[in-house]
């Protein structure tokens, strides 16, 4: 789900108008609305996040954050305005912390176990500006800074303010006050020289010099194609070039491929959406659970290639990752050497406890077809592991020899522990031999660090709903006129001579006292005349002008008189035919103005929905259909009846009788009997003179066996709802209270009736996992063991486990996501050696 977020220049510089007679300003707003416009054509868009930040501070300068609709997004974008200072370093501060405010809830960043490339939230920061000078309180700034002071917790863990994942574009508006008669430039948009241009480059983003309209217009197509979900790596070159090619000339000094920091994609996965990887990219440190803080990390990760040709490695049975790179001098240099059989190796400094460089984690190769260069992931240390794992696998068979397990042992010493041991065990275990790593292996970060973590996350929690809670009830700073203090300085009234020819001429002396208290009111404003504020004619008098006082008399006449008239509340009598389109089919904030409703005198009667537009509509959830396929509507029995109410309901006495299907077999007076068959037939079971089917008595389960949050229907959907008698219940036409033989359903109302009970199990099946999937924490017991419980056949449970995947991808629930994933395959292999109508 990449997050869209738009930095408005809102400083007074941006009222400058252009020679299409608009201003900056009104240029950016329209650069926002055709930005969405070309992005909502991609299929992939639905997903997206928009937010709106401008120069103002927190939380006024936060206009559309995680809460806003599309629609508050919309309305705060037309209602800026052009008033303040070009404060850019402080409101990238604010864009970056109000993005990076989750992060850590969430723990996406994984501080202290590698980097993880499928672990990402892809964020693109557009900022629109004039370019102008830096202004702000404390005066003019030649360079853009970032405050350093932040009050977001656990900053200090990441030295720079931003993340691998989120990017910067700037478009620095340049279109001259006056046509220029010059033609304008083909070809690409080039770099502005402003402070924010070297922020852009820093994240992997560029910025754009704007000087018409139509550069604008490819500038916004430019950046919609920007949207890709990947991560930000620098890659630098070490150790010698390698040998040149034939028709190649060498060039001395250092090389553009020698340092590149570029983009690569990651693709999600194309039946869930989440991207799914295994191997993460090691740490610039070596773990040690001794060390009570973690160093701080780079935001984008520093990977070493080496030039030297060597063989790619992948197994069969061993999962990699695979990413491809984003077009640059590396992967030109790379391509043109046309070397599709060699790969270069990877590395991270520092990631190992006794060497520099490291060992490699995965290399760099070209595609079969030299299209693109791609980055595969492997274990760490992959080419002393793999070879190791395909002998366990073809010679050995799973059966390690005493031998192997010692080589084996002596590469566990050199993994880094904390994202080697959990991402092998794992990758072990779809291998098929879980059981090389013990369990109790001793692995991980001090359990202050862990703890600190863990504080960490509830301080973001608590700071994401403050934050929050402040945009949603943020008020407009009024433009208050500020009364300034006159300070150590004298007044007028307070001077000698001044009152000694007051004194002279008047015969009086000044009535001010002789000192006065000038810090008493020192923060007082004077208001001014608010525009937008309507004025209240039936509340205050004075608020009606001079010359409407008649006017407003006779409106004041007409609503008296016209009391009796049907208006909306809060709405002023002249307005009553003039609500606007935009607002016309907003029904449900019309209800939620309107006072509470007092109690229902029947609360066993159904109640009706607001059916606004459709008057005839009906709460499906309240019919229930009987054995005759006729819809009832009305209160259900959701308790169980007592043995003998059935008689007190055929005297009068108790609720309604519930219907039952008058067959010409079940008549009174005509009673059926079943087709003898011997009771030990494995094809019929043996018959119970009370519950008809015997297998069914045994289903029948009391309310006290019912384990707690199960569906409702589970409680006497398999007695009650299926039209088998139940106990102590006489059968339709018996007036003596004797025992008749019972009735039996058809197989085509069995099979009926089993679907359509299926349905409503599974229905509440699935509010109850999407219920407890929305909760936070990673508790996810419950939902396994409602997958457990699901009805039907073994395509339908397929789907509904495939649905329940998908819902989770909607909260980011990586952990579940993979447990599902593991609970599908299990289903897979399990199908291929049992019949598929058997359980879970």
């Amino acid at each position: 789900m990449p997050v869209l977020l738009f930095l408005i220049d809102t400083s007074a510089s941006m009222n400058q108008r252009t020679h299409l007679g608009t201003t900056y300003l009104d240029i950016a707003k329209g650069a926002v609305e055709t930005f969405m416009k070309l992005r909502g054509r991609d299929p992939a868009s639905r997903g997206d996040r928009y937010m709106l930040i401008n120069f103002e501070d927190v939380p006024l300068g936060i206009k559309a954050g995680w809460k806003e609709s599309h629609s508050t997004f919309m309305t705060e974008l037309r209602n800026l305005q052009a008033t303040g200072l070009t404060t850019v370093g402080q409101s990238l501060r604010t864009a970056f912390d109000l993005l990076n405010l989750n992060r850590l809830v969430s723990g996406i960043d994984n501080y202290g176990q590698g980097r993880n490339p499928f672990f990402l939230e892809p964020s693109i920061i557009v900022a629109i500006t004039d370019g102008n000078k830096l202004t702000s309180s404390s005066g003019v700034q030649d360079e853009l800074h970032l405050p350093l002071t932040t009050p977001l917790p656990g900053s200090e863990l990441t030295k720079e303010p931003f993340r691998w994942d989120q990017r910067l574009f700037a478009l620095v508006l340049r279109i001259p006050g006056h046509a220029s008669v010059e033609p304008e430039p083909l070809g690409g948009v080039p770099s502005d020289d402003s402070a924010i241009t070297p922020m852009c480059e820093v994240t992997g983003g560029r910025s754009y010099s704007v000087f018409s309209q139509r550069m604008l217009n490819q500038c916004l197509e430019s950046l919609v194609q920007k949207i890709q979900s990947g991560v930000v790596i620098n890659f630098e070159k070490t150790g010698p070039d390698p040998p040149p090619l034939e028709d190649e000339v060498p060039k001395p000094g250092p090389q553009p491929w020698h340092s590149c920091h570029r983009l690569i994609y990651v693709r999600p996965n194309p039946k869930t959406g989440v991207p799914i990887g295994h191997w993460p990219i090691p740490e610039a440190f070596w773990p040690d659970t001794n060390s009570p803080t973690l160093p701080p990390r780079s935001a984008h990760p520093h990977v070493r290639f080496s030039c030297m040709d060597a063989e790619p490695m992948v197994i069969d049975k061993v999962p990699f990752d695979k990413y491809e790179l984003e077009p640059s001098p590396l992967t030109q240099y790379i391509l043109e050497r046309k070397s599709p059989h060699t790969c270069w190796q990877v590395f991270v400094c520092n990631s190992a406890n006794y060497s520099d460089l490291g060992q490699p984690f995965g290399y760099l190769k070209a595609s079969t077809a030299l299209n693109c260069v791609n980055l595969f992931v492997m274990p760490y240390n992959y080419p002393v592991l793999l070879p190791l794992l395909d002998d366990l696998i073809r010679v050995h068979k799973f059966k390690p020899p005493v031998k192997w397990r010692q080589l084996f042992e002596n590469y566990l010493k050199t993994m880094p522990p904390l994202p080697g041991v959990p991402s092998l065990r794992k990758a072990l275990r779809i291998m098929g031999a879980p059981n090389l790593l013990s369990d109790n292996m001793e692995y991980g970060m001090s359990y202050s660090v862990v703890s600190y973590l863990k504080k960490l996350s509830q301080q973001t929690k608590i700071e994401y709903e403050r934050l929050i809670a402040s945009v949603a009830k943020k008020v407009s700073s009024e433009g208050g006129i500020k009364v300034r203090t006159r300070g150590g300085v004298v007044s007028l009234a307070q001077r000698r001579d001044f009152t000694k020819l007051l004194a002279s001429i008047t015969g009086e002396t000044a009535s001010l006292p002789q000192e006065l208290n000038t810090t008493e009111f020192s923060g007082f404003q004077l208001a001014t005349l608010n525009k937008s504020l309507k004025h209240q004619g039936f509340r205050n008098a004075y608020d009606i002008p001079r010359m409407h006082l008649l006017d407003q008399l006779s409106r004041m006449r007409r609503n008296l008189l016209s009391a009796n008239i049907c208006r909306l509340r809060g709405q002023d009598p002249d307005q009553l035919h003039s609500v606007p389109i935009a607002q016309m089919g907003n029904y449900q904030d019309f209800l939620k103005a309107l006072p509470q409703p007092l109690r229902d005198a029947d609360p066993e009667r159904p109640k009706r929905l607001h059916t606004f537009g459709n008057p005839f509509k009906l709460d499906k959830k309240g019919m229930m259909i009987d054995e005759a396929d006729e819809f009832v509507t009305g209160p259900q029995n959701k308790g169980k009846r007592p043995p003998g109410d059935s008689s007190m309901q055929g005297s009068g006495g108790g609720g309604p009788k519930r219907r039952r299907c008058m067959s010409p077999l079940l008549r009174p007076g005509r009673a059926y009997t079943p087709p003898v068959s011997p009771a030990a037939s494995p094809s019929r079971p043996a018959l119970d003179g009370k519950t008809g089917f015997g297998r069914f008595k045994t289903s029948c389960m009391s309310s006290t066996d019912i384990p707690p949050g199960l569906p409702r229907l589970w409680k006497y959907n398999q007695c009650q709802e299926n039209g088998f008698p139940r106990e102590g219940e006489l059968s339709e036409g018996s007036e003596d209270g004797g025992e008749h033989p019972p009735r039996y359903p058809s197989p085509g109302e069995l099979k009926k009736l089993m679907n359509s009970e299926c349905l409503e199990v599974n229905a509440e099946l699935r509010a109850l996992i999407t219920k407890e999937i929305r909760k936070p924490g990673r508790h996810y017991e419950k939902i396994f063991y409602f997958l457990k419980q699901i009805q039907g056949s073994f395509d339908t449970r397929l789907i509904f486990l495939q649905n329940i995947i998908k819902e989770a991808a909607r909260f980011k629930k990586r952990m579940l996501i993979e447990q599902l994933e593991n609970f599908l395959e299990e289903i897979h292999n399990r199908s291929n050696n049992m019949n598929h109508l058997g359980g879970f």
